[in-house]
Formats: C-alpha cells, structure tokens, sequence
C-alpha cells in the first residue's frame, strides 16, 4: 500500500497578518544547523507556520504550538468558513471584480454574514479578504456595516488537512510556557512576537514597548530563532543598552538572515530572522 504523502504548506491555510511564508527557505536553511530530536517551542505560534515547518523538517523532533490568536479555532471552523463565502460568491455573481459593491448588493452580504453569526461562527479575517480591500481586516459584524465593500472573493475552497498534524497544540501566556522549557536541556524556542510599531490590530492583545523588552529575557542564555523588522529598531535598541549600560545584548553572536517584503509598488519593509544555538560554536555572520 503507497503511503500518501503529508502536505507541505508553504503558506498558512487562512489568512494571518505576520505570518512568515518568505522566510520559509531560510527558516529550514537555519534550522539544519539545530538538532533534529529538539523540544521546538513555538512562544507566539500566529498562524503556525513555523511550527508546521519544523515538524515536516524534522519529524522526530517535539514541536509544541502556542495558539494564543486561536487559529485553531479558524482552522476547526473552515467548512463553515467555506460554505458562508460560496454563498457570498453568488451574492456577487454580477458584480465586477476587484470593483466596490453596490449598496443593495452591500446588503444583502450583510444579511448573509448576520445569519453566520446567528448560527455561531464567523471567521471575519478570512471574511474580510474576500469582501474588504487588500490588507484590511475586521473582527466583528459592526465594524464590517461601516467599511466600503469589494469583490475580492475567493473563488476556491480554502483546505488545512494535516495542517496541525503532530503538533502538540497549547494555548498559554507565553511567559508560563517559556518557564514550564526554559531549564530543560535540547530545547529551541521559536520567538516571533507582534512587531513593535507596526499594524497589531488582528492580535488578541496590545503591545507596548516594554512587552517586547520582557520577550527579550527569553533569549538569555537559549538556542533561539527571533523575528523582527527593520520598523521596530529592537536590535538597535540593545546594540545601545549594551554600550551605554552594564546589561549585555541578547543578539550577540547571533546569526542574522534578512528577506524584504514590499507593501506597494512604492514602499517596503524588511523582515529579520536571528538565530543562535548556545550549544553550538555557530559563528555570526
């Protein structure tokens, strides 16, 4: 009998802002230089991605994936998800696409999504790439009447099979997580907070700037891989305390891969990936 392979996703099965679907190919170029029977704690899982890559890079390995956004729950509900925006592509059958929806055909989208909602569930970020322009999300059926709609609906089922196969699936602050592992030995923490001074309004809570410098405190003396942008100047932030102050700097000696994400045709950002391994004699580069 031909086992059937797993799926390797390269993207995460729904919509997530922050996820790391481009540093995916440096991501596994890194993660050969880390054990492959590691504990890989995933601090602030997001959309899981990086856990799922881990365990379908090294399987034998413990990958635990910290759900604190629940998309779990996004992921548990994706039939109904599936079923509210084939109804709602036959809403608008006759409206041009990528153009904004007629108010009449405004109405009847909501109609349709306030019955979703009667019946239990509504996953307004998947919603919201289907009906709202590129890149803007709502969470609740009050923000959607306020918004100009469009059609930008999907136009095939979204699928997570095995998306979370062989993860072990948690849901915790990532501080209580961090002190169960942070003095068991073989264990690699996965740290991609919220960026500091970027768009956070898809995240469960607000952060503020000390938020982020508490993160910090899990990379001292941890084998570690750490996301950030250049929008949020952290790295600089302790390139200065360790020279102005007697605190020392968590990245150093860190290796530091970089990828750049682009916005619009006229802006971008780039997204930074630091990683270290206190057992090892990685060199930075």
């Amino acid at each position: 009998m031909k086992l059937q392979k797993k799926k390797n996703y390269t993207a995460a099965p729904l919509p997530f802002m922050g996820q790391k679907r481009r540093f995916l190919k440096d991501f596994k170029n890194a993660l050969t230089a880390f054990p492959p029977d590691a504990i890989y704690i995933d601090l602030f899982g997001g959309s899981g991605l990086l856990s799922h890559t881990t365990k379908q890079f090294y399987p034998d390995a413990k990958v635990i994936y910290n759900d604190f956004d629940g998309f779990s729950e996004r992921l548990a509900n994706i039939d109904k998800t599936n079923l509210l925006i084939a109804d709602i592509r036959l809403i608008l059958n006759d409206s041009p696409s990528d153009k904004k929806i007629s108010d009449s055909i405004k109405q009847k989208v909501i109609a349709r999504v306030e019955l979703e909602e009667q019946n239990g569930y509504v996953d307004y970020i998947t919603l919201s790439s289907s009906i709202l322009f590129s890149m803007k999300y709502v969470l609740s059926l009050e923000q959607l009447k306020k918004e100009t709609l469009y059609n930008t609906v999907r136009q095939s089922n979204y699928t997570a099979e095995g998306y979370l196969e062989g993860l072990e699936v948690v849901s915790l602050d990532y501080k209580k997580l961090f002190n169960q592992y942070k003095n068991k030995p073989n264990v690699v923490f996965l740290v991609d907070p919220p960026y500091l001074s970027t768009e956070t309004g898809t995240y469960k809570s607000y952060w503020k700037l000390n938020d982020y410098l508490d993160v910090l405190q899990v990379l001292d003396g941890t084998s570690f891989f750490y996301f950030t942008s250049n929008k949020s100047s952290i790295i600089e932030l302790c390139e200065w305390i360790e020279t102005k102050t007697p605190m020392s700097n968590p990245f150093t000696g860190a290796n530091r891969m970089e990828t750049k994400n682009p916005v619009n045709f006229q802006t971008s950002y780039t997204d930074i990936m630091l990683f270290k391994d206190s057992n090892s004699s990685i060199t930075s580069l």
